[in-house]
């Protein structure tokens, strides 16, 4: 704290100011109350990465035990992701209408479900049902994980935070690759229903942990309890004032008049879903046409790079690579989950350093290289007669390489991104449209993989994920803004102009240090004409 000190000069009050108060402003530490939250709400995003996982393994003793085709198997395998629409179409609107929180344990008891529904099943239409059930729980989780997350985080750190979910996903993978190696010793019958029944374990730990987060404070100011999301807002901020900032936006995002600070407030009505619908797709202004864009333009390029092709097929491509024994086959998927959970650890703590875009920019250009050589590898491989252990390796370092990459980027990023881009009074539906759009693509991709194999080999079908990824990275470098540092309700002006974004952000830059600079010659003005009471006195 800077020393005052008072002085006479022709009865003139003078203020002198210690040397420590030009000091830079030290950095906040990580709210360790968002933290948790942020911590207990990316539970749900274990579910997905388990039956990710687990399928990958499962599926070699399903098509042995129930003796069914390749067809058979691409359908089982990349159904829950269609199946998972349904979820996330329902969730946008559950969210909105009993909480964030809430959704959540709807998640859980959903997919708690349908892991029983699979572990029991007999034969492949039970399996299927399963799936269906599992699939809604999936889609539930996946969208109201990462919405409740941005919206209880500060913006230093959320980044760090929204990134969450995607590290559950990982480590739901790799719990679900342990679960298949630990698993397969058991006879043929009995060891894929273990693997896919113990999937009912992390739901459970969902459910309960709901009992300890509090609602999201953007939620609870739509439903008018201005009262319990300031409370919210002052243990999820990195300081009081950064609280007030934070309620006073989300107030204005809402509607409400700045001057009502009671603790219940009628909010103003708000715009159906239809009107929601017509200002999402039907008729939005540049604004918002650009952030939809980006907001699912991420999603389907995420899936679309082929990276549940690689997670869900590992063992046929290790086959491919010259590893034949099915249980040296899963070790090595377990390999790649451990790969896939550490470089996605690394990547939480750079988002909030780095920025979105050059971590995005860089993992997307590392996954063309690798899918390229992968895809290389395996051709030669495919082609040769003999055993080419330089090709074996070559492929086997790519695939670790490809889901390294991933992880350090697009796979966090994606989640972060969409997350925080849609205006308050979209965001919802908005993410519930992103994973949608994410949930297809990824089923298309998983339920083609072994058809695209045959049909151009499967190196060919790498280097056709290569293709998309180079796409990809175009369209990730001309059109989407840095986030970095944002809040929420400051989103939507980045957004408009398209590929002429970066003037936008310059000119709004700009502004901001204009504003900054009046404000602090105003504030130096006042200093120097103030008189201090104790002196008038």
């Amino acid at each position: 704290m800077a020393e005052e000190k008072l002085a006479s000069n022709n009865g003139q009050p003078q203020i002198t100011t210690s040397i420590q108060d030009f000091d830079p402003p030290k950095k906040p530490k990580r709210n360790k109350y968002a933290i948790a939250c942020s911590f207990l709400a990316s539970l749900a995003s274990i579910l997905l990465g388990y039956d990710i996982g687990v399928m990958s393994g499962a599926i070699i003793y399903i098509k042995k035990d129930l003796h069914i085709t390749d067809t058979q198997v691409e359908i089982l395998v990349g159904i829950l992701n269609i199946y998972s629409l349904f979820g996330s179409a329902a969730a946008g609107r559950t969210s909105d209408w009993i909480g964030r929180r809430y959704t959540m344990v709807v998640a859980a008891a959903i997919f708690f479900a349908g892991a029983l529904l699979m572990g029991f099943a007999t034969t492949y239409a039970f399996l299927m049902v399963g799936r269906f059930v599992a699939g809604v729980g999936v889609g539930y989780a996946l969208m109201v994980a990462p919405v409740y997350t941005a919206e209880v985080s500060p913006a230093s750190s959320r980044g760090f935070l929204t990134s969450f979910p995607e590290v559950f996903i990982n480590g739901g993978i790799l719990l679900g690759y342990v679960s298949n190696f630990a698993f397969s010793r058991l006879p043929t019958h009995l060891g894929w229903r273990f693997m896919l029944g113990i999937g009912a374990v992390p739901s459970v730990f969902l459910a309960v942990s709901v009992l300890a987060m509090p609602e999201s404070p953007r939620w609870l100011v739509m439903q008018g309890r201005v009262g319990d999301a300031r409370r919210v807002l002052n243990k999820t901020s990195d300081s009081l004032e950064e609280a007030q900032l934070r309620l006073a936006d989300i107030k204005e995002a809402a509607g409400i008049p700045e001057h009502c600070n009671d603790d219940i407030v009628e909010v103003p009505k708000r715009p159906k879903g239809d009107n929601v619908w017509r200002e999402l797709i039907f008729s939005p202004t540049p604004a918002v046409r650009h952030i939809l864009l980006t907001g699912v333009g991420i999603h389907f390029f995420q899936q679309a790079s082929g990276i549940d092709a690689v997670v869900l097929y590992s063992p046929t491509i290790f086959e491919k690579a010259g590893i034949k024994s099915d249980h040296d086959k899963l070790l090595a998927t377990v390999a790649v989950g451990f790969v896939k959970t550490i470089f996605i650890l690394v990547a939480t703590f750079m988002l909030d350093k780095s920025g979105r875009r050059p971590l995005l920019l860089t993992s997307v250009a590392g996954m063309v290289l690798s899918l390229m050589l992968l895809a290389t590898g395996l051709t030669i491989i495919d082609q040769s007669e003999h055993k080419v252990v330089w090709a074996i390796a070559l492929s086997i370092t790519m695939v670790l390489a490809y889901v390294a990459l991933f992880s350090i980027g697009m796979g966090p990023i994606t989640w972060v991104y969409s997350s925080e881009i849609f205006p308050l009074r979209l965001r919802a539906t908005g993410c519930s449209l992103g994973v949608a759009v994410n949930r297809v693509t990824s089923g298309v991709v998983s339920m083609t993989f072994l058809s695209l194999e045959k049909a151009i080999t499967i190196g060919g079908a790498f280097f056709l994920y290569a293709g998309l990824a180079a796409v990809a990275l175009v369209f990730f470098f001309t059109l989407m803004p840095e986030t970095q540092g944002k809040t929420l309700e400051d989103m939507e002006p980045l957004f408009g102009t398209f590929w002429n974004w970066r003037k936008t952000a310059r000119e709004l830059k700009e502004a901001k240090m204009t504003e900054k600079t009046e404000k602090n010659s105003n504030d130096k003005g006042q200093i120097q004409m103030g008189i201090n009471p104790a002196i008038s006195n």
